[in-house]
């Protein structure tokens, strides 16, 4: 008779498949120091924030780099004992604030052609991309060449996203200041170039904690989070790495359109540093000032009698007459007779002007040209 074979305990199997995980797991997140990243979703809490530096690929890349430029580190030793250490709150700066980025003038930081053939070869990948950055699949390529290359000039807080078995994963990162990034129209990162990774806005998360190897020069109360733009930027003003002085670089150009600005910032790029202006955090939905001067509002003027046509620019409109004259008066300095009179309707303007008179409104100030309020519900990116 036969003795039936002895088959292997369920214990047994389950702690080898667990083992087999363990290993597998550990092979894909490896990296070395500071390229390791938890995995998360958007809405997940950013219980660690990665610190990833400007030539670091870092974890999970969706491309090759494409990076063609970088600024130098900061100065200064590496602080002891970050890791694991709270992340204290970003400093909010919007995307258009002057020296917010740097570059070199004519050069790009970034290769965008071969950015985008890199994230279009594999429809899996372009798949991800699209859905981690918020744009039709459909239109990345669009996307892509309407950003613009330049580098970072502050370390910058921001929900980064990996690349692992055909989809995206989330995750909060610092970038180092000099990372190579593509800028939106709304002046805020969309894409590293070190590694094809889409950007999007940081998530804020109760007891995060850093992670990874710091840089020298890195402090945590110096790190800022870049808010969109109230409105569509055509042009960007950036440090000039070469000579330390001030660039517009048109929005989705390359650099071979740069430019001197046509007005220029009241400070120097190196006083007009977004890390080392005195400002604090900003609670949520307000604005932080730019780095130039605050404007004064204009007071008003007391009403004044019209000039006459010759007499030179008008500074200002007189007050309209709140005293309406009966219509059969003759004369309009005769009192109106105590009796109920129509409602007719008020000049906006005195009727002995012409029609062509020049009106002089008060030059734009530096905050007009450049705006720097966020909006609360600006999208992060556009179409085409």
């Amino acid at each position: 008779m036969r003795t039936p074979r002895r088959r292997p305990t369920r214990p047994a199997a389950v702690a080898t498949a667990a083992l087999a995980s363990a290993l597998l797991i550990a092979g894909c997140s490896s990296g070395g120091a500071g390229e390791a990243g938890a995995e998360q979703t958007a809405a997940a809490p950013a219980r660690e924030v990665l610190l990833q530096p400007a030539g670091a690929q870092g974890p999970d890349a969706f491309t090759p780099s494409t990076a063609q430029e970088g600024a130098p580190a900061r100065p200064g030793s590496a602080p002891e004992g970050i890791t694991g250490s709270p992340v204290p709150a970003a400093r909010l700066v919007t995307g258009a604030t002057p020296g917010l980025y740097a570059g070199t003038r004519s050069v790009a930081s970034c290769n965008v052609a071969q950015q985008v053939a890199l994230l279009t070869a594999e429809p899996a990948r372009t798949r991800a991309f699209a859905e981690a950055a918020g744009i039709p699949e459909a239109n990345v390529t669009g996307w892509l060449r309407g950003l613009t290359p330049v580098l970072l000039r502050s370390d910058t807080r921001v929900t980064d996203h990996g690349y692992r078995d055909g989809r995206a994963t989330a995750f909060q990162s610092v970038l180092q200041a000099g990372t190579a990034v593509l800028v939106d129209q709304y002046g805020t990162p969309r894409v590293r170039c070190a590694c094809g990774n889409p950007l999007r806005a940081p998530a804020a998360g109760p007891g995060a904690v850093h992670t990874g190897r710091p840089w020298p020069g890195y402090a945590p109360d110096r790190v800022v989070a870049i808010t969109p733009t109230g409105g569509v930027v055509t042009g960007l003003v950036i440090a000039n790495l070469a000579d330390n002085t001030w660039l517009e670089r048109k929005t989705g150009s390359d650099g071979d359109q740069d430019r001197r600005p046509e007005v220029l910032p009241p400070c120097d790029p190196a006083s007009c540093d977004p890390a080392t202006a005195p400002a604090a955090p900003l609670p949520d939905g307000q604005a932080p000032r730019s780095p130039a001067e605050p404007r004064t509002p204009a007071q008003p003027q007391a009403p004044s009698s019209p000039p006459s046509p010759d007499s030179g620019p008008r500074t200002s409109a007189p007050a309209p007459d709140t005293t309406v004259p009966a219509p059969d008066a003759p004369r309009p300095d005769v009192p109106a007779p105590d009796v109920p009179t129509p409602d007719l309707p008020m000049p906006d303007a005195p009727h002995d002007l012409p029609p062509d008179f020049p009106s002089a409104e008060p030059p734009p100030s530096f905050e007009e040209l450049f705006p720097n309020d966020p909006a609360a519900r600006q999208p992060e990116t556009f179409e085409g």
